[in-house]
């Protein structure tokens, strides 16, 4: 299982370079599901494309995992960034880039046997709809 995150921990840096920061970037092996695994994943980048995102992600994480691999792969699953559970997940674990195993909890409602989670961070981008407005007040003490 190693050699697979290892993988997936370098196709989500290469991601990352290419489209920008994942808020969550996860390989869960759901209770229902035995020996099959799903790719959880969340970026403001995915938010504005959904179906070219998934194939973008597809087409990497394929250009990394033998068939061996991508068959114990069942899905990829793209997680809302206004999911509450995002936010929970976030508050048990902050890591980027890197490997956090996780062992029989619950996520998004489902029993989750085990899981990597390669990237957790919150979103430090401002909302897409927000304008940046220059501070037109001088700065220095007042004489």
């Amino acid at each position: 299982m190693k050699t697979i995150v290892d993988k997936l921990i370098r196709a989500e840096q290469e991601m990352s370079e290419d489209k920008g920061p994942f808020v969550l970037f996860a390989f869960f092996l759901r209770e229902d599901a035995p020996d099959l695994w799903d790719l959880m994943v969340s970026a403001p980048w995915i938010t504005k494309d959904k179906s070219g995102s998934l194939k973008y992600v597809a087409k990497k994480v394929q250009g990394v995992l033998s068939a061996a691999e991508l068959l114990m792969l069942s899905r990829i699953v793209i997680i809302e960034q206004d999911n509450p559970a995002l936010e929970a997940m976030h508050r048990a674990i902050l890591i980027e880039h890197g490997s956090a195993e996780i062992l029989n909890s619950n996520f998004l409602g489902l029993q989750i046997k085990h899981a990597f989670i390669i990237t957790s961070r919150r979103d430090e981008s401002p909302p897409a709809n927000k304008r940046f407005e220059p501070d037109t007040q001088p700065r220095g003490a007042n004489l």
